[in-house]
């Protein structure tokens, strides 16, 4: 009995150390010169198939999106971070809730005004949660910097 148990936990430790290990939302980051003094800072999430990110306001239950800017005398952000992506809307049972959320891929644009001519970067973070038809993760944040030039 005792050589049982031991063989089945090396069988679950391989399953439940891949488990801990998922991480189904890419992000990547970019900049694009909109004027000599204004930029669109993008950052896009490429999210595994079977899992959704939900959208800054979700509703009620998971953890939205969300983005914060450090503080930087050389940059300012203009109004709200926009969402581009086929939004999708679902009663979810486990949250007992309408939700929105996005699903294989969806960017998030913050327009940014520089002051001066100096080169500057604009370094923060985005916090999300991403759950699939079984599971959600626990909240999980990235940091990000983009340049500004």
């Amino acid at each position: 009995m005792k050589k049982l148990l031991v063989a089945l936990c090396l069988f679950a430790l391989p399953a439940l150390a891949s488990a801990q290990l998922a991480d189904p939302v890419k992000w990547s980051f970019s900049t694009k010169k909109v004027d000599a003094k204004t930029y669109d800072v993008t950052a896009t999430a490429t999210i595994e198939k079977g899992w959704h990110l939900y959208a800054q306001e979700a509703g009620e239950g998971p953890i939205p999106t969300s983005f914060k800017f450090a503080k930087n005398p050389l940059a300012a952000t203009q109004g709200k971070v926009k969402e581009v992506g086929k939004l999708k809307k679902a009663f979810d049972k486990n949250f007992d809730s309408e939700l929105k959320y996005y699903e294989n891929t969806v960017s998030f644009v913050q327009r940014v005004t520089v002051k001066g001519k100096a080169a500057t970067k604009l370094k923060g973070s985005v916090e999300f949660m991403v759950c699939d038809d079984h599971q959600c993760l626990p909240p999980t944040e990235v940091e990000f910097a983009f340049d500004l030039k």
